[in-house]
């Protein structure tokens, strides 16, 4: 037995998609308009994971660029069939619905196969048959007109797989559970004995969240609603319950016969969340031909135990992220936003330094390409830079940002004023800003720190040099970068950034040490 730690990817990892090869468990999430793409975690044990890449690595794979941060790349999900791995999603900045593969799950994955037109809604997912047969299975807005928002339908069509093209007719199986169902998505097929079953979610990914199931012994006919239906939610256990918004899940089945299912889950603070929704695992059990969730108790448990043999990673996805983040290239959990531009940064100006250039964007505009950022992974956390830094003009900045979206996040920091250095700590809330704080500092070669400590929706902010640090803030709030204030479907990353703020800069900020850990 080993003992299992909700969640099981702590940080905003939604939309989870799981499947088995062998003893290997792999496991994606949606990363929206964050690079690189959706993230590829792998486990032996569903306790202990590694994140062994991201699939969308390309700049030809990933078209986000210019986009809101909760934009871009929704609700992925990998399959196995034949020697080959699948990983489907939409991209709904550009182009939709499409496909890449690999050979191995940590590539090269292929360039996108778009499915056009035909493919029209969001949430893809494949399902292979018996026969070998391929079929697509999504979700599509009523094609006899929407009458309220929410109106869409879960249908099926087969997939040529290797022209990568939609083929025949697709048919609509499902519109949810409960009569005026709103959003039915994140489907996805299995066949046991005997049956198709299509497990989805519906009522909108807040608090109404809920996983159903429906099954049917043809794929191409109309699919009959468990009695049980909604089969699992959270939305009965009330706002102030500690985890909320459970669903989206997929089912996988180990190797001993076992069943479980992933599903996204928010963990809030203050009734507040600030890091997104986050994966959760729990067991699955079949009565009567249907699946039982978390059967004996309902929800989502702290921990759990499963029969499967421990099996540990050299380094584990956890909350103490204090590795180095660089050595020959950035680290797989080190994102961007809009892309991770080779020209925005240098591993091999100075040993051991990440040096972050000063562009002229800035962390306001949708897209930043100097800003490298970690997710929020407790509410209890610590996050630090030491950088060496020289401001030449009074529009060069550098230090560190804790970032929901462009129009909402805190930035700490380094710039010039007169003749001096001064550190500067600026609230961005619905794009309008506040100086919270400026102190004016003393110029020195010694690198810059500044520390962020969070804590139960607050902050305490600061600065030093020389090996001395001063408290410039306290009681700072973090309400304005949750998702209830801030809206949008992703958590906060706290990160490096630098900028010259809209002037022509060649300066840059030399980053010897970044890290973000947690305790629960």
């Amino acid at each position: 037995m080993v003992t299992v730690k909700n969640p099981i990817l702590p940080g905003f990892y939604p939309d989870p998609s799981i499947c088995r090869v062998g003893e290997d468990f792999y496991l994606v999430t949606s990363s929206f308009v964050y690079a690189p793409g959706v993230p590829l975690f792998h486990s032996r044990d569903l306790a202990h994971w590694e994140q062994i890449g991201n699939i969308l690595e390309r700049e030809e794979q990933l078209t986000v660029e210019g986009e809101e941060i909760s934009r871009g790349i929704y609700a992925p999900t990998i399959r196995y069939h034949n020697g080959v791995y699948y990983m489907i999603t939409t991209n709904v900045s550009h182009g939709g619905n499409f496909i890449v593969t690999a050979e191995q799950p940590q590539g090269p994955w292929s360039d996108p196969y778009y499915l056009g037109e035909e493919a029209r809604g969001i949430d893809p997912s494949l399902f292979f048959d018996d026969d070998g047969r391929c079929y697509y299975c999504g979700t599509r807005p009523n094609p006899e007109g929407v009458r309220y928002n929410g109106d869409w339908e879960i249908w099926v069509q087969e997939l040529d797989l290797e022209n990568k093209k939609l083929t025949g007719e697709s048919m609509a199986i499902w519109k949810g559970a409960v009569r005026g169902a709103i959003w039915p998505e994140g489907p996805h097929l299995y066949k046991k004995d005997g049956y198709y079953y299509l497990l989805h979610a519906e009522g909108g990914t807040g608090p109404e969240h809920a996983v159903s199931v429906a099954r049917s012994r043809e794929l191409f006919q109309w699919f009959e609603g468990c009695p049980r239906n909604p089969v699992f939610t959270h939305r009965n256990l009330g706002a102030d319950y500690p985890v909320v918004y459970a669903g989206h899940g997929d089912l996988v089945e180990d190797a001993e016969g076992n069943w479980y299912i992933v599903m996204l889950a928010t963990r809030r603070c203050r009734n507040h969340g600030s890091m997104g929704r986050e994966t959760f695992l729990t067991r699955v059990v079949w009565e009567d031909g249907w699946p039982v969730i978390a059967a004996g108790c309902g929800r989502l448990e702290r921990t759990l135990e499963v029969p499967t043999e421990e099996y540990r990673f050299p380094e584990e996805v956890g909350m103490c992220d204090t590795v180095c983040f660089w050595e020959k290239q950035p680290d797989a959990r080190l994102l961007g936003i809009g892309k991770r531009s080779g020209a925005a940064y240098s591993l091999t100006e100075r040993d051991g330094v990440f040096r972050l250039y000063c562009g002229k964007q800035t962390i306001r505009e949708k897209n930043c390409s100097t800003y490298f950022g970690l997710r929020q992974k407790s509410y209890q956390f610590r996050a630090a830079v030491r950088f060496f830094f020289e401001p030449r003009s009074e529009y060069e900045t550098a230090g560190m940002v804790l970032y929901q979206n462009h129009e909402n996040h805190l930035r700490m920091e380094i710039g010039k004023k007169g003749a001096g250095y001064c550190f500067r700590v600026t609230a961005c809330i619905h794009a309008k800003e506040e100086v919270i704080r400026e102190v004016f500092l003393n110029e020195g070669q010694e690198p810059w720190e500044i520390q962020m400590l969070g804590e139960n929706m607050e902050a305490q902010i600061w600065i030093g040099c020389a090996g001395e640090s001063v408290c410039v803030c306290k009681e700072v709030s973090l309400f304005a970068y949750t998702t209830e204030e801030a809206g949008g479907f992703v958590g906060c990353t706290v990160g490096m950034y630098a900028s010259s703020n809209g002037t022509d800069s060649g300066n840059y900020a030399d980053y010897l040490s970044f890290t973000c850990s947690g305790e629960e």
